[in-house]
């Protein structure tokens, strides 16, 4: 993935950058149905790997019109940007006394520590050698653990926890285990409950793999971007095949068996090519999952992006025949596409959810997981309790000042009003399925969907382009336009109008 809380003020490959926001042309209004030309089933990819080059080539004029890198990955809705200090620490007790206590919760854990700067990331995340800054901010990580479980009901059920960074496996691991230790004391693990862990292959450990075992760890997300030696050099990432395949099989020996993979495309240098080798090569030591991101060059906002030689990366269209290549070449070996940039095998669980309409996209990406709240840990964590979204403080040194006061660590967040739901309900299920039946969510929640379709602009523009199909308020994408699904969401945030662009 990198499926995992966004922080406010980041701009990365995959979160919702509070303040990276488009600026919408508001001048055409919808004006009438489009009846759908072809039906597509969401989720797959049509070309084979001889002509996608051809499939995609006409497309790429359309992508570079619609394409905007500057619109919201929609992770969740309302974006960050709109998240205010109204919502603060009497709020979030409120939310979490509020929690059902029967009903599951997912857990988020941010380790905002890296051995060295990768200069693509957008996360929140600190370089540190010492060891003793690591453990420090653990036990303060352990207090927020203790504060957030008196607030919420006792025994509160967790079906999914997700460590994210950072690199989560910096931490000492006999620190890891005593963090671990301490979640189960204050929640209760279901039997079959995901614990998931963001991995650095390059300073991955025999004795963190041993950990991991120990925790009970069932998922490792591998951060691999590319294996193009030029690449790499030019993201100050270096990690050969090698290193990656001996993570798997150390991770494989530990009973960690499910893996996941992270690429990208659009970073400097790449080329359709050197895309499609590393896909080949990750596809090789069989993944379960692929999840595939574009690189979002914001160095306004994140310094070691200044780094990156802008006149290296690829412009929209270059970007579009990338993301095409890694797809057709992921969907050859055997993978599955899911929803926007996702890549499981028929027998994951994410593509079993996705047969089975049950695939969710929430504040931890594309999901299995049924849960209805995110409880997140540690500076810039994001939760949803409910009534609406926290987040933390996203200093460290603030964070943690709250949490030895004995407060929540909320700084700010988001309310939900009906139409905040209405307009999450349906952004979602365009980002899993390609498609949303606009009534029918507008009528579980009781709203009117006439004016929500008559103020989606957007809309209008993407069908006379062939983007989507409307019938009677019914949306679907066309799947060689995946490309460009977040525009077509974009056409329900109602809050685009107000960005900072």
């Amino acid at each position: 993935m990198k499926a995992r809380i966004d922080a406010a003020g980041t701009a990365d490959w995959h979160s919702d950058a509070g303040t990276v926001m488009a600026d919408l042309d508001k001048s055409v209004r919808t004006t009438g149905s489009h009846s759908i030309q072809r039906k597509r089933t969401p989720g797959t990819w049509t070309s084979s790997r001889s002509d996608w080059k051809q499939t995609i080539a006409p497309t790429t004029s359309l992508h570079a019109k619609h394409y905007d890198a500057r619109l919201p990955w929609y992770t969740i809705y309302p974006t960050v940007s709109e998240f205010t200090t109204a919502v603060g620490a009497d709020a979030c007790a409120k939310w979490l006394k509020g929690l059902p206590a029967d009903e599951a919760v997912s857990l988020y854990l941010h380790i905002p520590f890296c051995r060295t700067m990768c200069w693509y990331c957008g996360f929140p995340t600190r370089i540190t050698r010492r060891e003793a800054s690591i453990v420090e901010y653990l036990s303060v990580l352990g207090e927020e653990i203790r504060l957030v479980a008196e607030q919420a009901p006792q025994g509160l059920p967790v079906s999914d926890v997700h460590f994210g960074g950072g690199t989560p496996t910096i931490m000492p691991p006999a620190e890891f285990l005593v963090l671990m230790q301490i979640l189960r004391r204050r929640f209760a693990f279901k039997k079959a409950a995901t614990v998931a862990v963001e991995i650095d292959p390059r300073t991955f450990t025999p004795k963190m793999a041993e950990a991991l075992e120990v925790a009970e760890v069932t998922r490792a997300s591998l951060g691999v971007q590319s294996f193009d030696l030029t690449v790499q050099t030019k993201i100050n990432r270096v990690q050969c095949e090698a290193i990656v395949a001996a993570a798997v099989e150390n991770l494989r020996r530990h009973k960690v068996s499910r893996i996941n993979f992270d690429l990208m495309y659009g970073l400097p240098h790449q080329t359709v090519q050197s895309c499609v080798q590393s896909a080949t090569t990750a596809a090789a030591m069989r993944p379960d999952r692929l999840a595939v991101f574009g690189y979002a060059h914001v160095p306004s906002y994140r310094k070691n992006q200044r780094l990156i030689a802008e006149a290296a990366l690829p412009d929209v269209a270059a970007r579009a025949e990338q993301a095409a290549a890694i797809a057709d070449t992921l969907i050859a070996a055997g993978y599955r596409q899911i929803g926007l940039d996702h890549f499981a095998l028929p027998d994951d669980e994410l593509a079993l959810a996705r047969s089975a309409g049950r695939l969710r996209r929430n504040s931890l990406g594309y999901s299995a997981d049924t849960c209805q709240a995110v409880i997140g840990f540690g500076p810039s964590a994001i939760g949803r309790l409910g009534k609406g979204y926290v987040q933390n403080e996203i200093a460290q040194s603030s964070y943690s000042r709250r949490i030895a006061a004995g407060h929540l660590a909320t700084a700010r967040g988001c309310s939900l009003s009906v139409e905040d739901r209405v307009r999450a309900d349906i952004i979602e299920r365009l980002m899993c399925n390609l498609e949303v039946d606009v009534p029918a969510v507008c009528a579980a929640h009781g709203f009117d969907p006439v004016p929500l379709l008559d103020r989606a602009e957007r809309l209008s523009r993407l069908a006379e382009d062939g983007i989507v199909d409307i019938d009677n308020g019914f949306v679907s994408v066309r799947q060689e336009h995946g490309f460009v699904l977040r525009s077509v969401a974009a056409a329900f945030d109602a809050y685009l109008d107000r960005s900072p662009y």
